[in-house]
């Protein structure tokens, strides 16, 4: 494996990691304020993402590369609004996006079209993760000074369910 490209993917299983630190960091915001739908929404979202360093420290194993853990940075951000920490996952999921544009890139540099391949499901997933970053700013934004609209939308929340990732569900 091109030794950049390795490099880019072992440094993403840390922003991996990371991002479920953030996204924690969020569900204790909600939490502490008494949104325990949005909590559960963002405790799910950090699984997600846990998931997602597993299956780049996966592929990493599967092409024979040795995995380097690195240490895990502590979130920095505090809020003082509800909006607040949605706007903050739409900046991180399009900081996401660009790291694993920069992987890609990388890896049409190297030809190495195995990583391209593999990086296709991420480059869809990072689709939906912003889409639905925008979708729950504007749901909040439009509904979120009303006390039973905001009851509503941390109803929905809280429905939402884990289910593990296709590449680690091995679909």
């Amino acid at each position: 494996m091109d030794k950049k490209v390795y490099e880019l993917l072992n440094d993403q299983i840390n922003k991996e990691l990371y991002s479920a630190y953030l996204y924690l960091s969020f569900a204790d915001y909600y939490e502490e304020e008494g949104l325990d739908g949005y909590a559960n929404w963002y405790e799910i979202q950090a699984q997600e993402e846990r998931d997602h360093a597993l299956i780049f420290r996966n592929y990493l194993h599967e092409n024979g590369e040795k995995v380097k853990l690195l240490a895990i940075d502590q979130p920095d951000k505090t809020f003082s609004s509800y909006l607040e920490p949605l706007e903050a996952g739409l900046e991180h999921e399009k900081y996401v996006t660009s790291l694993i544009n920069d992987i890609y890139a990388a890896a049409v540099a190297a030809n190495d079209y195995r990583t391209q391949q593999f990086l296709g499901w991420f480059i869809d997933e990072q689709l939906e993760e912003e889409d639905t970053a925008d979708d729950m700013i504007t749901k909040m934004k439009l509904f979120g000074g009303d006390a039973r609209s905001l009851f509503e939308l941390n109803q929905e929340y809280a429905s939402r369910t884990y289910s593990v990732p296709s590449p680690l569900a091995g679909e």
